[in-house]
């Protein structure tokens, strides 16, 4: 076997199992702040800052990943992204006191920030466009997993261990992912690296980290609306002083004329807006399964289970699918199949058969796993080589605020139909839920308009839907040509 066949083997395990461990971080701890606040001594409301120092941490260092790779190599920089999140988790595990606990975890999601834009880097660079969905179709499925399996886990390990324990299972994983990664992860690095864009940096890490932190808290209504709209505004300002300033620099962090790119443009946008209704989910579902149901907390984390097999089952299929129809058609299909899935949330009630649920279950994890292996492909059908770390960034950075978005708006959606009714209501906060999954199926499908601008050639070079691009192509020549 020849080294490039080499790489090409493992290196999709390498990222997978470092994605993974992020993506489940990213949830995990949630199901803890109530045992962690008791061992701590605060209140669980003062440890929200141990998740949204995460989250900040994250929006904050994604947009330098891509320069970071470029300047000193990619398999430095995953190596050391990795090692850094281990040794924040044991950090976080040790941690005696709120601040410590806050300050590890800061350093957990930089960490974890440098591991998903680099490895997509690594296998866009590895893999010929013929062969990256399938690639990509591999890495996929952590991210669509962890979120799901972290409060199931969590729940778990709390109720049998400690909540120290959440944090020491990264220690295992991270040590076997930065073998993996010093044994088959290919260094690639610009020759040429461009200087690091500081004014950039500072204005678009401040803009993006307040923008994510105003939907943390005001997503569970914790701050006043003239507040919130103030903070709005600056945040708004200090992102349209970098676009500003993206026009006049001659290497700004984020090459914003990157949307230029018709696939990536559309992938990227119609994936925020797609994301908008997807990523309400992991809020909406627990509370329909917990309050609205009255499930204990592990048997709300089972139903979680049947997405994360589903999204599974599909990686074995999305090529062939996507080879059949193509990206436009399987895009625009599956984002109105996705909407109708969470529709049917809303007939959800205690009396609902388990199967039902499951079966609901089943067909969200399906097209979801459909839905982003062809958003996250197609992204870079028409990108070059040489701007797939930008691209990589840009497309992590939109990635992170769109997950942001879609939780506040599952927690104002559901807020502004309960109104002032208080949450002990079970029928009729059963209802407010069930408005909220109509309102976020509903802007699910809308979002399918953004693909309808896709060509039937468009992503053939990755799908291999090479009969679909030949046929359009020979539709689109003069018979004179």
């Amino acid at each position: 076997m020849s080294s490039s066949d080499f790489t090409k083997r493992y290196l999709p395990w390498v990222v997978a199992t470092a994605l993974f461990m992020e993506q489940l971080d990213s949830t995990i701890v949630n199901t803890a702040v109530p045992t962690m606040a008791v061992s701590l001594g605060v209140t669980p409301l003062s440890l929200k800052s141990v998740v949204t120092s995460y989250i900040l941490s994250l929006a904050v260092a994604i947009p330098v990943s891509g320069w970071m790779a470029d300047r000193f190599g990619t398999k430095r920089v995953f190596m050391s992204a990795i090692a850094i999140f281990t040794i924040a988790s044991i950090l976080c595990g040790l941690s005696v006191n709120t601040p410590m606990l806050v300050a590890a975890r800061l350093l957990q999601g930089f960490g974890a920030a440098m591991m998903m834009p680099v490895g997509r880097i690594t296998i866009i660079r590895t893999f010929p466009k013929a062969e990256l969905l399938s690639a990509m179709n591999f890495v996929i499925i952590p991210a669509l997993i962890g979120p799901l399996l972290g409060p199931t886990v969590g729940g778990l390990i709390v109720y049998w261990l400690s909540w120290r324990e959440i944090f020491f299972i990264n220690v295992p994983v991270g040590l076997a992912a930065i073998w993996l990664a010093w044994r088959y992860m290919p260094d690639y690095r610009d020759e040429q690296p461009r200087p690091l864009d500081v004014m950039g940096l500072i204005l678009f890490g401040a803009g993006i980290a307040l923008l994510s932190w105003l939907l943390e808290v005001f997503g569970e209504h914790r701050i006043d609306i003239t507040s919130a709209i103030v903070l709005f505004a600056i945040s708004g300002c200090l992102l349209l002083a970098y676009f500003l300033h993206a026009q006049r620099e001659e290497h700004p962090l984020l090459r914003l004329e990157l949307f230029r790119v018709r696939t990536f443009r559309i992938s990227v946008m119609g994936g925020f807006l797609t994301r908008l209704g997807v990523g309400g989910l992991p809020f909406l579902l627990p509370l329909l399964y917990q309050l609205g149901l009255g499930l204990p907390a592990w048997k709300s984390g089972l139903l979680m289970m049947p997405s994360a097999a589903a999204a599974m089952a599909m990686k074995f299929i999305s090529v062939r699918v996507l080879g059949r129809f193509g990206y436009r058609q399987v895009l625009v299909v599956n984002t109105v199949l996705i909407g109708v899935t969470i529709s049917l949330y809303s007939f959800v009630e205690a009396g609902t058969p388990l199967y039902v649920i499951v079966a609901i279950s089943l067909c969200l994890g399906f097209f979801n796993s459909l839905q982003f292996s062809s958003m996250n492909s197609i992204a870079y059908a028409d990108v070059e080589q040489r701007d797939s770390s930008m691209a990589s960034t840009i497309a992590s950075s939109m990635q992170q605020l769109s997950m942001s978005f879609g939780l506040a708006a599952g927690s104002l959606i559901t807020g502004w139909y309960l109104g002032d009714v208080p949450q002990s209501d079970r029928v009729m906060l059963t209802s407010a839920l069930h408005y909220a999954f109509l309102t976020l199926a509903g802007l699910t499908i809308v979002s399918s308009a953004m693909f309808w601008s896709l060509r039937k050639e468009d992503g053939a070079s990755i799908s291999g839907s090479a009969k679909v691009a030949t046929a359009t192509t020979e539709a689109q020549t003069p018979p004179d040509a």
